[in-house]
Order: C-alpha cells, then sequence, then structure tokens
C-alpha cells in the first residue's frame, strides 16, 4: 500500500511475517550536485549525533536501550542524477512482548531527529559540528590509503564528462574544509522542506496503524518535480586514459565501458547474465582466464550501475602485467561477443542470479529497494516467478548483442613509480 501523505511525501507499507523487526526507512531524494554532496553527507552525521532535546550522543543512546535495543542511523547514496539521505530504524514488534506503543515511541525518536536538529541561534552546535567535520575530512583523507577505492573513485572522474556525476555521493575534501555551522542549516532546511520524501515500513504490522502514526510527522507540501533518475552520456570519440604514480604494492588497472542498457530496459536481464559471465562470479571469464588460469591478477571483476549506463572492470595486479592483462580483458568480450561460452556457463550464471534475487527478497532493506524502484520506474516483474522466467529466457544470442554494445571509454592505472622498484 502507498499512500501521499503530502504532495511530494509518500508512505509505502510492505507486511510481511518474514521479520520479528519492524524497519522504518526514510529517503530524502534530490538532484545529485557536486556543491551539495559533501553538505548533506556531513548533515548526516551531525543528525545521526544529537538533537535538539538529546544533545549527547548518550542520551541518544540511552532512548535507543528504551526502545529494546533499538537500531537506527543516516547515510547517503547516490541513483544516477538523484541524491539520497537515508534514514533507518529496526524495532522489535511488539507483537513479541508484552508490551504496546513502541512502534509510535519510534516514530517519536525519527520525529526528535528530523523536525529537532541541534540547532541554536540560525548554528549547529559548534562543537558538535566542529567534531564531525574534523571527522569527515579525516575520512574522506584515509580514503586515499584504500587503493582499490582510490581507483574505482578515479575511474569515474576519467569516464564522466559531468562535474557532477565525477562527483561521488560522499563528496570532496576540498567541499568540506570551507564549510561552518550556519551553512549547514540552509542544507537541513532545504532538505527537510524541498526533497522528495519516500517513507517505507516493513514488518508484521497493519497498515492502518503504521499510517496514522507516520501522519502525525509535520512534513509539509513541496513541489513533486523531481529529477529524471538516469543519467545519459554521449559516446566519447576516444579512450581516455590516466596513470598516476602512488607508493603501491600491487598495481590497480580499471576499464570503463558504455552501455545504453537502462534499468528500465528489458535487455537490462540480458545485461545480468553478460554480467556474470564476464566478471560477476567465480566462474566469470575474468576471474577463471585473467586471474586463476593466467596467474596475471590477484583480483579481476566486473560490476555496472544501469542507472547511468556504466560498466566496469576492476583487477589488481603486478605492473609489469599491465599490457597482458589488458589484452587478456578485452580477449574475454570478444570471446563473449563472440559466443565462446558455454551452455553450462550460461545455464550455471542464470542459476546463481536467480538465487542472488531470492536472497534479496530475504533483506527488509531489499524489499525496500525493490518497491522504491517499482514506484519511480516501470515494473519489470511482478514476483519472483516472472524474475526467474526472463532470466531463464537470455539466449546466447542475447549475452552476444550485451558484449558488442560496449564501449571502451576510460582506462585507469595507479602504479608505482619505476624508481621504487630499484
Amino acid at each position: 500500500m502507498t499512500i501521499s501523505l503530502q504532495p511530494g511525501v509518500n508512505l509505502t507499507v510492505i507486511p510481511t511475517e518474514k521479520f520479528k523487526t519492524i524497519r522504518l526507512f526514510f529517503r530524502f531524494s534530490t538532484e545529485h550536485q557536486k556543491k551539495t554532496a559533501a553538505k548533506r553527507t556531513l548533515l548526516t552525521n551531525l543528525l545521526e549525533t544529537n538533537s535538539l532535546h538529546y544533545p549527547f550522543q548518550t542520551k541518544l543512546s540511552e532512548k535507543l536501550a528504551e526502545l529494546y535495543g533499538a537500531s537506527f542511523g543516516l547515510n547517503v547514496g547516490k541513483k544516477g542524477n538523484l541524491h539520497q539521505v537515508n534514514l533507518m530504524m529496526n524495532l522489535v514488534n511488539e507483537k513479541y512482548l508484552n508490551e504496546e506503543g513502541i512502534l509510535e515511541e519510534g516514530i517519536k525518536f525519527i520525529q526528535e531527529i528530523l523536525f529537532h536538529p541541534n540547532i541554536k541561534e540560525d548554528a549547529f552546535d559548534f562543537d558538535t559540528f566542529q567534531l564531525e567535520k574534523e571527522n569527515m575530512i579525516d575520512y574522506l583523507e584515509s580514503l586515499k590509503e584504500d587503493k582499490q577505492t582510490l581507483a574505482a573513485l578515479r575511474l569515474q572522474e576519467l569516464y564522466f564528462m559531468d562535474e557532477d556525476q565525477k562527483t561521488p555521493s560522499f563528496g570532496t575534501k576540498e567541499d568540506i574544509q570551507s564549510l561552518d555551522a550556519y551553512d549547514l542549516v540552509q542544507t537541513y532546511q532545504e532538505m527537510i522542506m524541498q526533497d522528495q520524501v519516500d517513507i517505507f515500513v516493513v514488518g508484521d504490522i497493519a497498515e492502518e496503524k503504521v499510517s496514522r502514526a507516520i501522519r502525525r510527522l509535520p512534513f509539509t507540501p513541496r513541489n513533486t518535480f523531481s529529477p529524471k533518475m538516469f543519467y545519459q552520456q554521449e559516446l566519447k570519440s576516444e579512450v581516455q586514459t590516466e596513470t598516476i604514480y602512488e607508493p603501491v604494492i600491487q598495481a590497480k588497472l580499471n576499464l570503463a565501458y558504455r552501455t545504453s542498457i537502462y534499468y528500465n530496459d528489458p535487455r537490462r536481464f540480458s545485461l545480468l547474465v553478460f554480467n556474470g559471465l564476464f566478471g560477476g562470479f567465480p566462474h566469470s571469464k575474468l576471474f577463471t582466464n585473467v586471474r586463476e588460469k593466467a596467474s596475471l591478477a590477484y583480483y579481476a571483476s566486473s560490476a555496472f550501475d544501469s542507472f547511468r549506463g556504466f560498466v566496469t572492470v576492476q583487477t589488481g595486479i603486478d605492473r609489469k602485467n599491465r599490457s597482458r592483462v589488458l589484452s587478456l580483458i578485452e580477449e574475454q568480450l570478444e570471446d563473449l561477443k563472440e559466443g565462446h561460452f558455454t551452455e553450462n556457463d550460461l545455464q550455471q550464471t542464470k542459476v546463481m542470479l536467480k538465487n542472488q534475487f531470492l536472497l534479496s527478497l530475504d533483506s527488509a532493506q531489499g524489499l525496500i529497494e525493490m518497491t522504491y524502484l517499482e514506484r519511480r520506474l516501470s515494473k519489470l516483474v511482478k514476483d519472483e516467478t516472472e524474475f526467474e522466467e526472463k532470466i531463464m529466457a537470455v539466449t546466447k544470442e542475447d549475452v552476444k548483442k550485451v558484449a558488442e554494445d560496449l564501449q571502451l571509454q576510460a582506462i585507469f592505472t595507479l602504479d608505482k613509480k619505476e624508481e621504487a622498484y630499484e
């Protein structure tokens, strides 16, 4: 059941007896922009730390303990052109306790967090702000030490033409450094008053009870216009390449391809099967031929983003093998274009994708994400049976067409300087 609480504010209840807890999930969506990504990320840290009536983190923890150990947190995400702030809370289902009102108390807690932040005299609490700002700068600085993450982020910067798409959901250190406690108040007000809000409640609970409790939250109407979810980019005439040098033990070689297949395209099922054969599973070509048989990579895998038409390959290699690995990756793609894979490989991939999908349905968050996309986009499958039918219907020719659709656009290498080996 989905109901409109206000223009731009929707509640979806997903009744299920699968879980003994109730999950409350609030998603605030707006256009993803470089200038606001870091602000919104820092805002989630501030909201998660304290509030006006719970000015210390210990007070928040005590309240959660009173709610039988409820869990709570905020984070950010990005889906195509959308930037998302997510709030999650898990509550024990009061059906298993001799006590009522736990759902209502949980929603009151969320109301405190969202509508009563620790703002005084038009600024967030200065001590909290300064601490969280420093923590976030330290975190962003630490990403440089995770070379796999560093390579993935630099590949995105190289691939995308749009400055906003080059920027990760959490923003950049440079955008954080200039912020003060007053700036975040405007960011908060824009989020709470202008963002599209999608609320999900999952669990064994009556829809009417949820609706009655959630309606008490003081959301106001907002513009129902929402930016398009999908980001599309023109094909570049030349492959972009970049190499940076750092004191790494293991070199990184990452590739980015453009695909015309997006989430709401019926060909997405073929893309799922293609990715499983290319580098998504342990029996895939990249894993077995590049990593196992040729022993040219410490890891080799592929992934895709069906909201940005973006397929990536990630490898960790010895620098001396770069050219051989690059050629071997291209060979695996050519093999898929020519249909050089067995019927057994095809069927194994389909079974693994089906099991992966079924596992997602056993997760409250998996149900939320699927329902969220169904609401915003066309519903490609109505249940697990139809998903299995569409996956099983993918043919060798379908996989070949997906492989042929890929266009190499960017190659990023993270390497050690030559003299470092001497």
